[in-house]
């Protein structure tokens, strides 16, 4: 799982062996304590796999070691909070 972060916005993402991404979760920081996780996106040949899942659960261990809560505005993201109990403590 690769990482950039500018300061304004960041993503977790996973390329292939020749450099292609083939999915991402990005975020925009709202302030110092509160992300927004805005777009998740999963090639068609990883669908099925729990390749959106692992990058949600990248997201959500970034959010807890800098003690930031998230804002759900994906889609994806917001089912997934709605769904799994284990995600209370990080939402904004």
């Amino acid at each position: 799982m690769q990482h950039t972060d500018n300061g304004q916005k960041g993503e977790f993402f996973k390329a292939d062996a020749s450099g292609k991404r083939m999915a991402e979760i990005s975020y925009i920081w709202r302030d110092d304590s509160t992300i927004d996780a805005n777009h998740t996106w999963v090639d068609d040949s990883l669908q099925g796999q729990g390749v959106a899942r692992q990058l949600l659960d990248t997201l959500v261990e970034f959010a807890r070691k800098k003690k930031v809560k998230i804002v759900p505005t994906c889609s994806y993201v917001d089912v997934m909070f709605r769904r799994e109990k284990s995600f209370t403590d990080i939402v904004a």
